[in-house]
């Protein structure tokens, strides 16, 4: 029987809290996986539409605001309720293999992003996905900027996309014993 595939992107309950307590306050939101320079390897979180979506930019995944950990959506959400999480073309190159899992730390966030302000900061975690999940993902088409503007979005995925914490998602490894 063949392997569904995986969400891209997930988050943990904290993360989603707080897009929660963003949105309350700024509207429908956005996030964008930074590819570095000024702030890092970040998620940046704007307003919907504040910034700019490039053609070849891939949408990882859409975050329902309703859902808590472990939930699966029984309906379709509210524009409001979605967050699309996005990254560019050569970052989503090099990180194909990895599933991005949002979480959030305490931290000042990144000048430009809207956590900024609140004494904490969305980080981005990762976990490879087993060779099963590549050939799922291999069969199923990206979604990029230009065509999530012609209306494809990316297909649905069985997995439940909150995880009460990054551990859940991102299994730390079992140390070794000190000899």
């Amino acid at each position: 029987m063949p392997v569904p595939a995986p969400r891209r992107v997930r988050a943990t309950a904290a993360a989603m809290e707080l897009l929660r307590r963003l949105r309350a306050a700024h509207g429908p939101l956005m996030l964008h996986q930074s590819g570095g320079c000024c702030d890092g390897s970040a998620p940046m979180c704007y307003p919907a539409g504040e910034f700019v979506i490039g053609d070849r930019d891939v949408l990882l995944g859409l975050l329902d605001l309703r859902l808590r950990a472990g939930e699966r959506a029984e309906s379709e959400p509210a524009p409001e309720d979605v967050v699309p999480v996005w990254i560019s073309g050569p970052q989503f190159d090099a990180w194909e293999h990895t599933q991005l899992v949002l979480d959030m730390v305490p931290g000042r966030g990144s000048g430009f992003s809207l956590e900024s302000p609140e004494g904490y900061r969305f980080l981005s975690r990762g976990r490879v996905f087993d060779p099963a999940e590549l050939a799922a993902l291999g069969a199923v088409a990206i979604v990029t900027g230009a065509g999530f503007e012609q209306g494809e979005l990316p297909v649905p995925s069985d997995e439940p996309q909150v995880v009460d914490a990054a551990a859940d998602a991102c299994p730390v490894p079992a140390t070794r014993p000190s000899p």
